[in-house]
């Protein structure tokens, strides 16, 4: 029996407005292909299969082409549970037919643990594993609100709700499995924040439950599961120090502060012994540059990925003193004709440095974006008498932005 664990594709993101279909695909098909030639028997994704609750239509031919191609096999399982940025609902949808095809999903948590079992069985339709697909749990339903509860309250109720609900799934598990002729593995789902989870700037990971990063022990999921799949954090991971919880991690980078991250997905083999459980890694299929420093450097950074032939993507963060106002169309001229291309110039220098000269009572969050830009004319020391051309000019910028947007901060 050979498990391939993976979750956290959030497919139909867009990196600064740039949509990644092309390397979703690449990543899908050469998953396919994976399981092509290590005959795997059960996919399980732990959620956040989608970036949002109403994927775009490329976004749902990727996952339904994906879901057809390894469903050709007869003998073949995919077991799909949702994520805290997918719908319920949406995944929901197809499941009964989704299941003619052994594609099996869980979009939500239900009352009855029987719902969140799946039984794989083999061509002889004997029982060979019992999964016990959790998806993402919500606030409601684990917990009952109180008037007047504190938020230690609150977190305690969460904490018991996500104990108990993996509880009765995992003992419905094992009643299933006691009627059985011989004893079947146990698998568990889950997309959650465990204790000690790694994290990193700018990977996505949404705040859960009730507005804070709920960290949860392993204390909360039952002894003797015989491997656990977790989603929710990007970064490849085991849990507690065992080999059999584990963090598959997403399969591409989901922002420039992942992109030096090596990405993979869990292989589990089970025989009479214990599983054994291995990283495949997943190729990179994008490349993400992050260039800092002052203008020279950037420059000399760009220059040494066009003469290696990259056509990365590229994030690039001023640390300059000096005013650079032409720094993106300067930058646009030496990557053009070449396959990089600039998706973001971060000012980083002018900022911190305007930032500075707050007074020491002073926090950001004290100051509006219009304040930030007044600090950044006094920083540089732009005389007053062209202060108000400025200003006038920014004020314009930011009223633009907000009509094509009026739900940015």
């Amino acid at each position: 029996m050979k498990i391939l664990h993976t979750s956290d594709w959030h497919l139909g993101r867009a990196l600064y407005g740039r949509k990644r279909y092309d390397e979703y695909e690449a990543f899908l098909n050469w998953l396919a292909d994976l399981i092509e030639q290590e005959d795997i028997d059960v996919l399980l994704v732990a959620g956040d299969v989608f970036d949002n609750s109403t994927p775009s239509n490329s976004a749902q031919e990727i996952y339904y082409r994906f879901l057809c191609r390894v469903a050709a096999s007869p003998r073949r399982h995919i077991v799909i549970t949702a994520g805290n940025h997918d719908s319920p609902s949406f995944l929901n949808a197809p499941r009964e037919l989704l299941k003619f095809l052994n594609i099996h999903v869980v979009g939500c948590a239900s009352d009855s643990p029987d719902d969140e079992l799946i039984t794989i069985k083999g061509p002889d339709r004997e029982p060979l594993l019992i999964v016990c697909a959790v998806p993402y749990l919500r606030d409601r339903d684990i917990r009952t609100a109180e008037a007047g509860e504190s938020v230690e309250d609150k977190e305690r109720k969460i904490i018991e709700g996500i104990r108990d609900h993996y509880r009765r799934v995992y003992d419905a598990a094992r009643e299933k499995c006691s009627r059985l002729k011989s004893p079947v593995p146990i698998v568990a789902m889950g997309h959650l924040y465990t204790a000690g989870g790694k994290t990193v700037d700018g990977d996505g990971v949404r705040e859960l439950y009730i507005g804070t990063l709920l960290h949860v022990g392993t204390d909360v999921f039952p002894d003797h599961i015989d491997y656990l799949a977790l989603g929710h954090l990007h970064i490849p991971q085991t849990v507690g120090g065992s080999d059999f919880i584990r963090y598959s991690g997403s399969p591409l980078p989901i922002g420039f502060g992942e992109s030096l991250q090596g990405k993979s997905l869990v292989l589990v083999e089970f025989s009479d012994e214990s599983p054994r459980v291995a990283d495949i890694p997943v190729p990179r299929f994008r490349e993400l540059q992050t260039l800092r420093g002052d203008r020279q450097t950037i420059v000399r950074d760009i220059e040494e990925l066009k003469s290696r032939g990259s056509n990365a993507w590229l994030e690039v963060l001023y640390e300059g003193r000096e005013i650079a106002g032409d720094l993106r169309a300067l930058l646009e001229k030496a990557v053009e004709g070449t396959g990089l291309e600039i998706l973001l110039v971060k000012n980083k220098g002018i900022v911190e440095h305007a930032l500075s000269r707050m007074t020491g009572k002073e926090t950001l969050d004290d100051l509006d974006v219009t304040d930030v830009f007044e600090r950044c004319l006094e920083a540089h020391d732009i005389p007053m008498e062209n202060r108000p051309a400025f200003l006038s000019a920014y004020q314009e910028i930011l009223i633009s932005l907000n009509e094509e947007n009026p739900m940015a901060e």
